[in-house]
């Protein structure tokens, strides 16, 4: 068991949120009970995942996708009124983490992709470390690429061929980051790799001749959350489970 405001001030000194300009308040977004003893981490807090951790007894929920994003409707009510509701009813935090989460070196959303895409890290793609750069394992050609990232995240991977040159320094960036590829070419990398794919995206690929995938916004964000779930465990002696909502975009 520990204080609700000392995870708070731990993991605001861990993920640094003063640093980035977001679309959403990071941190503490709903308060619950001041002592914490059980997370439930998932990627969304939508009510699905808030009723998971109902269930499991859960005193925290830890996401990457919370709540009051920027453009969203102020008023309270319908699904929003949903949420808060059990989310209050039951007394139970909600802490959220958006570009933190995706930039963290060790823990965040870009690193936790590569460790299990086997990609060597070399650097970032802005600087405020949102996305990466590196190489892969070995030279691959880009069907190959496009399977073994079908493999490892279980969801089929869009490939929009950039030419017919081998693949070896990848860049990425997880989510919604497909107008990060231009970015991407300018570090000379043969592949990008986001979540999600526009129709400009297509264009872009095709003429920069670097490969491009869309590998699933939800599928790419599935690590940065449990993995900073587990260092609350670890560093403070709490329970935690990562629930996983399926969601195919």
């Amino acid at each position: 068991m520990i204080e609700r405001d000392v995870l708070m001030q731990a993991l605001n000194e861990e993920l640094q949120p003063e640093r980035f300009r977001d679309y959403c308040p990071n941190g503490l977004q709903v308060e619950g009970r001041a002592e914490v003893c059980r997370i439930v981490s998932g990627v969304t807090a939508s009510l699905a995942l808030v009723e998971a951790a109902i269930e499991d007894g859960a005193d925290t929920i830890l996401v990457h996708h919370g709540y009051f994003w920027k453009g969203e409707p102020e008023v309270v009510t319908g699904m929003k009124r949903e949420r808060l509701r059990r989310l209050l009813e039951h007394e139970i935090n909600l802490v959220a983490y958006h570009l933190p989460l995706d930039a963290h070196p060790e823990l965040g959303n870009n690193t936790q992709l590569a460790n299990r895409l086997g990609f060597a890290i070399e650097g970032v793609l802005r600087e405020d470390g949102v996305g990466q750069y590196g190489r892969s394992a070995a030279e691959v050609s880009g069907a190959d690429l496009r399977d073994h990232i079908s493999a490892v995240l279980g969801r089929e991977c869009l490939w929009v061929p950039g030419g017919e040159r081998p693949i070896r320094r990848v860049a990425w960036c997880t989510g919604g980051a497909q107008s990060l590829l231009m970015e991407a070419a300018a570090q000379g990398v043969d592949a990008y790799i986001s979540g999600e794919i526009s129709e400009q995206t297509t264009h872009e690929a095709r003429e920069s001749g670097v490969h491009y995938f869309a590998a699933g916004h939800h599928a790419t964000e599935r690590y940065g959350a449990p993995a900073l779930g587990e260092w609350c465990a670890e560093r403070f002696d709490l329970e935690h489970r990562f629930i996983d909502i399926d969601n195919p975009a």
